[in-house]
């Protein structure tokens, strides 16, 4: 593999499931042979600390910017590119091909004899926008290959590229460290800390934004409480949606079976996938197609600890669900997703049988396909 500048908005402390990813790829690869620039997370005393016991962690240098976000300016790739030069780097990955892969003609110059740009799901929504799938096509051109997550966001990403950009498109997904979440990942501890060992669970892990889903199982909750009383939704993380899922699990009378845990750090997720019995996620798109889910790798890691899973039918997130054998997709418009998602989860959480088997097979299928021992790889093919 040559060595590689990472260059990157999305790296830890800074939490999501696209900076663990980046994280976990990078760790997978040659420790002498990357290199990683990075945005700052946070300014404050506190997350500048944290950062820097992160940064000193880690088995290669990283780099931080003084910008909470990296943007393709001139300032930013001229640092980029002696950055490249300093370390002896010839190759780039860029963390998320939007906007950052703007960058990639002045590192070609700079020495740059491979550039990579990793595409999410919002690359799928800038395709979609004149001016943006203008820098989309720029992108392309400027890069030896995009990746894409599944044929949702390939098909979408292609159709904003020239045709030479389109079949250098290769795909790349996130994966799932599958020692670190396994069924055995602590999910009875926790159970116990909140109280709810003797109760069904239906457990969410995600940010709390309105394209998850979180208030389409709140809003299911009274169809699944009716059936089975006892059980409690479970939802893990935080963001800009909380105060108005409080307030709609209040008005729609299931506060009392609602609890939010707010931000849990990384080592702790395992575990509390692992306090549910069922994972639900029904993710939708929105914005006219704008805001889609990309792929939906929490389905993944929840296969992967052993739960069923109930998916939206958002973007890519189908493509992280084997519909009738790990799971099931909701595919209901936005006013009979409840009713839907209510009918899976009740149906789950009535036949333990059911829930083993297909916990079972979304176990199998990640080791079979989505170990990210097995995308390292490929990342590495790429490089």
């Amino acid at each position: 593999m040559r060595k590689t500048l990472i260059v990157t908005n999305d790296f830890p402390p800074r939490p999501g499931g696209i900076q663990a990813f980046l994280h976990s790829m990078a760790l997978r690869l040659d420790p002498q042979r990357v290199v990683v620039y990075a945005s700052t997370w946070k300014r404050d005393r506190e997350s500048a600390e944290a950062t820097a016991a992160f940064d000193a962690e880690q088995p290669f240098p990283v780099v931080r910017d003084r910008a909470t976000m990296l943007l393709p300016t001139p300032r930013v790739t001229r640092r980029a590119s002696a950055l490249l030069r300093e370390h002896g780097c010839s190759a780039v990955w860029f963390g998320a091909a939007a906007p950052l892969g703007l960058m990639g003609p002045a590192l070609r110059r700079a020495g740059a004899e491979r550039l990579v740009a990793t595409t999410h799901g919002h690359e799928a929504g800038w395709a979609q926008l004149p001016g943006a799938r203008r820098l989309l096509r720029r992108i392309g051109d400027g890069t030896d290959t995009l990746t894409y997550l599944g044929e949702y966001t390939r098909l979408r990403i292609a159709a904003a590229l020239t045709a030479e950009a389109a079949a250098r498109m290769v795909q790349l997904t996130p994966g799932v460290d599958e020692k670190t979440f396994h069924p055995d990942s602590g999910g009875a501890a926790v159970r116990a800390g909140l109280g709810l060992t003797d109760r069904p669970v239906v457990v969410c892990v995600s940010r709390l934004v309105p394209r998850k889903g979180q208030d389409t199982l709140i809003r299911a909750m009274p169809r699944i409480l009716a059936a089975e009383p006892e059980t409690v939704l479970l939802i893990v993380g935080d963001g800009p949606y909380r105060r108005d899922l409080e307030r709609l699990a209040a008005g729609t009378g299931v506060a009392g079976s609602v609890r939010f845990t707010g931000a849990v750090p990384w080592r702790d997720l395992p575990a509390h996938y692992g306090a549910g019995d069922v994972f639900a996620m029904p993710c939708r798109t929105r914005r006219g197609g704008l805001d889609v889910e990309g792929l939906g790798i929490v389905y993944l890691e929840a296969s992967a600890t052993g739960l069923p899973v109930v998916s939206g039918d958002s973007g890519g997130a189908p493509d992280a669900v084997l519909d009738g054998e790990t799971g099931w997709i909701v595919r209901g418009a936005a006013g009979t997703a409840p009713a839907e998602t209510a009918e899976r989860v009740v149906a789950l959480l009535g036949d333990s049988a059911l829930r083993r088997r297909m916990g079972e097979r979304g176990r199998a299928w990640v080791e079979e396909r989505w170990r990210r021992d097995l995308l390292a790889a490929r990342l590495e093919d790429l490089l």
